[in-house]
């Protein structure tokens, strides 16, 4: 009896002693629940598997919370894991709350006594994001490597890092794409079209541009992220986990690259700095090789960093990638340059040490990312005070009264309308912005009164001002862009990593006036105005994907996939009533049905989204894609079209595609922009302003008053008139065609077409030369389109 009792005594100090140990039992590791080690090669996990496993992680640690925070565009669970100490877990709201008073000093009457206090007590809170872009699959699996190792290790280090931050793991921004990206990489394993990209979007509407919603707030990923974790937690860090092309860097951590957008605070700019060098230099000690800081990416947009204009600094890595989960040898010879002054054949200042090649695995990837995440948490605890003193100096500075010469404020001025008088769309677009600042933490008034600026405006108008937390934010989404002229050593501009502009109120067509002396307000009645539609006047969104209803217009969708027809279907399904427009239906097409001259009965309009003219007529090559995703519309299926516009059908080609449409039907029209070098003309993603024929149907309810997103985009020429009218076209004074952003050659579009309608036979073509729905913002020209197609 002594032995058995002596033995069971052992196993109780030894579990006394050793609770670590005995939770790092406990806790399965991802090989235990999804079969493999995430990093194997030619291995990837559903999402299904990847909730599951965190499910498993709040069962078995304490360590861990795993919450659903809704259903994503495709109905699956969006989720995320709150990781920290058990102490602190029983404590998280006391600790949102000492963040939220951090974030707005106005809560605690600016008290740097009291501020103290609360940064003594508070926690570093770190929001780790992964699987925006779903063929980065190396996200996803690390998020299960990062959590599991939190969950469960002894080590002191990783203990501190409880004990001293708040860990919020995202372990996919995107769970559809997670699906849509295995679902395919499983069906192609083993077959010569392993590893290839999916022939659809991997975000149902937005596909890569998930990523640029992070000031418009479009789609519910987004939505769910901003509402429940950036504006509910106030992280002070978040750690955005990328993956980048084959052939450069390794790995790229900040400084970002110049241009940095001019209303991010200075200690914003001053933490991704010192943590990313924190970052690579620890890492480079390692044995990390491949490394670069301060190219590539830059910090210009709040398009995709929201958190720079909410007090939190953005760590963006960005990992070399193979052929999703498929191996790839890369030699030394194969290495290249890119944005910035990269070279990975040579080291420099801001690369090294040199990685010369060979072999890359996912396995890789996920160390990278895995390793790479904890050096950050290492400096968020080492660090806590400052990261927290650091958040609450850019709360104090953002909500401190304005003096003379600054910007007080900014007003959107009401529109005077007759009693009785329809509102105008403006007046709804205004009600959109208003709450895309709400969603961004912005607070405004409705006035009664107020005169500023030597004028007085009328009761209704909106009054945002720059002293609050987030002022910051609307005034980079009110104001316009100045994008500095940076040129190469061969006085090329350089290409910026996006676009260069992001004013939603020149997009939605709204007048903005900057208030810069201190005024008074009244405040006046909210009023809300919006479009709306009677139930069941559109088909829902499943009849529409499938096709069903009497659809009389077509929207192509090639099997190589562009993210313009994504943002093209979410503005027909999602939009329309916005712009009382309650009977709208439309059916996706691909090139099957566009090679059939048979299936276009009962078609009225087809709708062609921004694609080169090549990869609409080709597609995808046969041999790099299964045969049934190949080819592209064809020289059959450019007989058909002109046979439809012939007996009186329209199509409708937006940006790049008009190109498809002037070469097809041999138009008297010249692209003006073509073939120019960038010293020539380059206008990379910018607002400029056009001038409207309002007594065209196309532009009904149009005002002559309005702008073009300008990207990669055609300015037409039109050399001959008979059957030809132009609808829109740019000012004739250069000096007066940009609004926002950067552009060089304006003289060579100046006085020229941005929008014509082409007669052809019983029919017409319609051509625009930018993109009329551009990433859900370009409000003021969506009435374009829908003329265009109804």
């Amino acid at each position: 009896m002594k032995k058995p009792f002596m033995l069971g005594l052992l196993f109780f100090v030894c579990c006394a002693a050793f609770p670590s140990l005995l939770l790092a039992q406990s806790v399965p590791s991802p090989k235990d629940v999804i079969g493999f080690v995430p990093g194997e090669d030619r291995k990837l996990a559903s999402w299904k598997q990847i909730v599951s496993y965190f499910q498993k992680l709040e069962d078995t640690s304490p360590r861990v919370k795993f919450e659903t925070l809704g259903n994503t565009t495709l109905g699956r669970p969006f989720v995320f894991a709150a990781i920290s100490s058990p102490e602190n877990l029983k404590k998280l709201a006391y600790y949102q709350n000492i963040n939220a008073k951090l974030a707005d000093p106005r809560l605690i009457g600016r008290n740097d006594a009291v501020a103290k206090k609360l940064i003594a007590e508070g926690k570093t809170v770190v929001l780790v994001t992964l699987g925006i872009h779903s063929t980065e699959v190396g996200g996803p699996l690390a998020s299960m490597l990062i959590a599991h190792r939190l969950a469960s290790s002894d080590d002191q280090k990783i203990k501190r890092m409880l004990d001293e931050t708040i860990i919020l793991v995202v372990p996919s921004l995107n769970p559809d794409g997670v699906d849509i990206v295995k679902d395919w990489y499983d069906r192609t394993l083993g077959t010569p079209y392993e590893g290839t990209i999916p022939p659809e979007l991997y975000h149902h509407f937005t596909g890569h541009d998930n990523n640029r919603d992070w000031y418009i707030f479009s789609q519910v990923e987004t939505q769910m992220t901003v509402d429940k974790l950036h504006n509910a937690w106030h992280p002070q860090i978040v750690h955005d986990i990328h993956q980048q092309g084959a052939f450069g860097a390794r790995l790229f951590l900040p400084p970002y690259m110049d241009p940095v957008e001019p209303n991010v605070p200075k200690q914003i700019v001053e933490g991704y700095r010192e943590l990313g060098s924190f970052i690579a230099d620890t890492l480079r000690k390692d044995g990390f090789k491949g490394l670069t800081n301060n190219t590539t990416y830059d910090a210009w947009t709040p398009a995709r960093a929201y958190s720079h204009y909410h007090g939190g600094v953005r760590i963006l890595s960005e990992s070399a990638s193979v052929e999703l989960a498929t191996p790839k040898t890369i030699t030394f010879g194969e290495l290249r340059g890119e944005v910035g002054g990269l070279d990975a054949k040579k080291e420099s200042k801001n690369f090294g040490p040199l990685w010369n090649g060979g072999e890359w695995h996912l396995s890789d990837i996920t160390k990278q990312m895995t390793e790479g995440a904890f050096k950050l948490l290492e400096h968020a605890a080492e660090n806590r005070e400052a990261w927290l003193s650091r958040f609450y100096e850019i709360g104090k500075e953002a909500t401190r009264k304005r003096g003379n010469g600054e910007v007080f404020g900014f007003i959107l001025p009401a529109e005077k309308t007759q009693v009785g008088q329809k509102p105008s769309q403006k007046m709804f677009n205004r009600q959109r912005l208003l709450e895309i600042l709400k969603r961004g933490g912005v607070e405004s008034s409705w006035i009664s009164g107020l005169q500023g600026n030597g004028k007085r405006y009328p009761e209704g108008s909106i009054f945002i001002p720059m002293a609050q937390p987030y002022g910051a934010f609307a005034k980079a989404i009110l104001e316009k862009q100045v994008y500095p002229d940076l040129l190469d050593e061969k006085g090329d501009p350089v290409q910026p990593y996006d676009v260069t502009a992001h004013t939603l109120s020149i997009l939605f067509g709204l007048e903005v006036e900057t208030l810069t002396e201190p005024i008074s307000i009244r405040a006046g009645k909210a009023e809300s105005k919006k479009n709306g539609c009677p139930a069941g006047a559109l088909l829902s969104k499943q009849q529409r994907r499938n096709g069903a209803g009497s659809a009389d217009v077509w929207l192509y969708k090639s099997f190589n996939p562009t993210m313009d027809e994504g943002w093209t279907r979410y503005m027909f399904e999602n939009l329309s009533k916005d712009f009382g427009i309650c009977d709208f239906d439309y059916a996706s097409v691909t090139d099957r049905e566009l090679r059939n001259p048979s299936s276009y009965d009962g078609i009225r309009t087809i709708v062609f989204p921004d694609q080169s003219a090549t990869a609409i007529l080709n597609g995808h090559q046969k041999g790099r894609m299964p045969e049934e995703f190949t080819g592209g519309v064809g020289q059959t299926g450019v007989e058909a079209l002109k046979s439809f516009v012939e007996k009186g059908g329209r199509i409708v080609f937006l940006n790049r595609a008009s190109d498809f449409a002037i070469h097809e039907w041999n138009l008297p029209i010249q692209d003006l922009t073509e073939g120019l070098p960038k010293k020539q003309f380059f206008i990379p993603g910018s607002i400029l302003r056009t001038v409207v024929d309002t007594g065209h149907p196309i532009a009904r309810g149009m005002e002559a008053a309005s702008i073009a997103w300008f990207e990669d985009s055609p300015a037409f020429k039109v050399t001959e008139s008979e059957n030809i009218k132009i609808i829109a076209r740019y000012p004739t004074d250069p000096k007066q065609i940009l609004l926002s952003g950067w552009a060089f050659g304006l003289e060579r579009i100046a006085g020229n077409a941005a929008l014509v309608e082409v007669k052809i036979g019983k029919g017409s073509l319609i051509l625009f030369g930018f993109r009329p729905q551009y990433r859900a913002q370009s409000y003021a020209t969506m009435p374009l389109l829908y003329n265009a197609i109804r």
